[in-house]
C-alpha cells in the first residue's frame, strides 16, 4: 500500500492556495524571453505584483533577495496537504529518490515564499543548475543514504555553489561544498601546488558529510547544524548561550543571526519545495536517471588531462567537470584517480596502458641554483610564456632552486596548454591566505620526478568512490 507522508501546511498567509497563486503569477511573461538569460542587478523581493526576470551568472550562487516586508496577506484556511509516495516501487529518477529521503522538519515562513519566487522567476537558471547537479547527485544521495542522513543535504550544493565544483568565493571558499582553506585542512583535503581536493567531487563530498554529521551530533537539530555550516559552529553556540541567558528559546527560528544565515535555510527549503512538488509550481525538473554516473580509474603519473579526456572520448570541459581538483594540467603525484562515466572506464584504462608502454608523458624538472626559466623552456621546446602557463606562474613569479616545474617528455604540449586555460583558479589558490604550499605536514606529497612509464597502474575502481579519508573538523 502506498505510504502517506504528511507535510505541515503553511501558516495562514503561506497556505497552498497562496503559493500556487503567487508562483503562477510569477511565471506569466514579464518581458522578453531573452531577459531570463542575462545577468541583471540583484532584485528586490519578488512578488506577484512586480516580478522581474533575472538570472545570475553561470556557476555563481544567486544573490540574496532583501528581507521581505511584513506580510500584508490575510489568507484563508486551506486544508493540510498530504504528499503521497508509493514506496513499494523503485524510484523513477534521482528526484524521486531524493523525495523519499527527506527527513528535515519543514520551515514555515514568509522568507521561504520569497525565496521560492526568487528561484521560480528564473526557470532557465534553475533548470541549468539542476542539470549540472545531475552529474553529482547520484553519488551524493548514495553517500547520504549509506550514512542515514536526510537527502535534503543533496540540495545544499545548489545553495553553496550552484553545483559548480570550480566555484571560488571572495572568502577563498572553493568547490561544490565551499570549504575555506583551514576547514579543508582540518578534514584532510589536500591543498598544494598540484591538487586542491576542496574541488574534488568525491573527496569534498566525504569531508562535507563528515562535517555535517559532526555538527548535527553537536546540536541534535538539522536547522542548527545547517546554520553552523553557514555561520560557523562557534557563532551558533554563542547565539544559543545568549538566548539561554536571556530566557529565550534555543531554537533556530529564535536566534539572532546575520542576514545571510537567516536566508540560508529558507533558500534550501524553497529548493526542497520545488523538488518535492514541481508540478505545483508549473516547473519541469530535468530528467536525471537514478543510476551510477561515474567510477574512478587509476591515473598514472605523467599523463595530462587533455590526453585522458581524448582517451575517454569526452569533450575536455566535460572531463574537467568530473575532475576539477587538479591545479596542474598533468598528473604529478602517485595515487591519483580520474573520474569518468561508467561506460568510458574500460576504454580509458586500455588507452592509458598503451600510453604507459610508449614511455612518453610529462615529468618534473627541479631548478638548480642559478638556473633560469628561459633556459628550461628552450631545453624542452617551450616558450617562456608556455612554461609559465603550464606551471601557474605569473610574470612576476621568481621560482628559485628546488622549485619543481612540469615539462613535456616526448609529447606535444598543446593539450596541456589548453587545460591550463581552463584551470583559472590554480594560480589564485596558490596565492590565497591561509594556504602554505610545500608544507611538510602529514598531507604533504612530493611530486614524482619521472613518469611511471613502465606499466599502467592497476584497474578501475568500480565503486565510484575514492578510499575513505579520515575525518578530522569547516567553514
Amino acid at each position: 500500500m502506498p505510504a502517506r507522508l504528511s507535510r505541515p501546511g503553511l501558516r495562514a498567509a503561506l497556505r497552498t492556495a497562496l503559493r500556487v497563486a503567487v508562483c503562477t503569477a510569477l511565471l506569466q511573461p514579464a518581458g522578453s524571453a531573452g531577459a531570463q538569460d542575462r545577468p541583471l542587478p540583484t532584485p528586490a523581493p519578488v512578488s506577484a505584483a512586480s516580478a522581474t526576470a533575472t538570472v545570475p551568472d553561470e556557476g555563481v550562487t544567486p544573490p540574496e533577495p532583501a528581507a521581505p516586508p511584513p506580510s500584508a496577506h490575510t489568507g484563508s484556511f486551506v486544508a493540510e496537504r498530504v504528499l503521497t509516495l508509493d514506496l513499494t516501487r523503485d524510484a523513477n529518477d534521482i528526484w524521486d529518490r531524493i523525495r523519499r529521503g527527506f527527513g528535515m522538519p519543514d520551515l514555515d515562513s514568509e522568507r521561504v515564499i520569497d525565496q521560492q519566487a526568487f528561484f521560480l522567476n528564473r526557470p532557465g537558471f534553475l533548470k541549468q543548475v539542476f542539470a549540472r547537479g545531475g552529474l553529482y547527485l547520484y553519488y551524493i544521495v548514495d553517500e547520504l543514504e549509506r550514512r542515514g542522513m536526510p537527502t535534503e543535504i543533496a540540495l545544499l550544493p545548489m545553495i553553496e555553489s550552484s553545483y559548480n565544483p570550480m566555484a571560488y568565493s571572495p572568502a577563498h571558499a572553493s568547490g561544490l561544498w565551499q570549504f575555506i582553506p583551514s576547514t579543508g585542512k582540518h578534514y584532510n583535503l589536500a591543498q598544494d601546488s598540484w591538487v586542491d581536493e576542496r574541488r574534488d567531487v568525491i573527496a569534498s563530498t566525504q569531508a562535507a558529510l563528515d562535517y555535517l554529521q559532526r555538527i548535527y551530533d553537536m546540536h541534535g537539530d538539522w536547522h542548527l547544524a545547517l546554520a553552523s555550516y553557514n555561520w560557523g559552529e562557534g557563532a551558533v553556540q554563542r547565539a544559543l548561550r545568549r538566548n539561554a541567558d536571556e530566557g529565550l528559546a534555543q531554537e533556530y527560528s529564535h536566534l539572532r543571526m546575520p542576514e545571510e544565515t537567516r536566508n540560508y535555510l529558507p533558500k534550501l527549503q524553497a529548493i526542497k519545495n520545488i523538488v518535492a512538488e514541481p508540478e505545483l509550481f508549473h516547473f519541469e525538473l530535468p530528467y536525471v536517471a537514478n543510476e551510477l554516473h561515474f567510477v574512478t580509474v587509476d591515473a598514472p603519473v605523467g599523463v595530462d588531462l587533455a590526453t585522458a579526456a581524448r582517451l575517454s572520448e569526452m569533450p575536455l570541459d566535460e572531463f574537467l567537470a568530473l575532475n576539477p581538483g587538479f591545479n596542474r594540467p598533468a598528473i604529478t603525484l602517485p595515487g591519483q584517480t580520474f573520474v569518468v562515466p561508467t561506460d568510458r572506464a574500460e576504454q580509458l584504462e586500455e588507452g592509458l596502458a598503451e600510453l604507459a608502454r610508449s614511455g612518453k608523458g610529462w615529468r618534473m624538472h627541479v631548478l638548480t641554483a642559478g638556473e633560469g626559466l628561459d633556459a628550461v623552456a628552450v631545453r624542452h621546446g617551450l616558450s617562456l610564456a608556455q612554461l609559465r602557463k603550464l606551471n601557474g606562474l605569473t610574470p612576476a613569479s621568481k621560482p628559485g632552486a628546488g622549485h619543481a616545474l612540469l615539462v613535456p617528455d616526448g609529447v606535444e604540449p598543446e593539450g596541456a596548454l589548453e587545460v591550463s586555460q581552463l584551470l583559472p583558479f590554480a594560480a589564485a589558490v596558490a596565492r590565497q591566505p591561509g594556504l602554505k604550499l610545500g608544507s611538510t605536514d602529514a598531507r604533504s606529497r612530493q611530486p614524482q620526478l619521472a613518469p611511471s612509464g613502465s606499466a599502467a597502474r592497476g584497474t578501475a575502481a568500480r565503486t565510484g568512490r575514492k578510499p575513505q579519508r579520515q575525518a578530522g573538523s569547516r567553514h
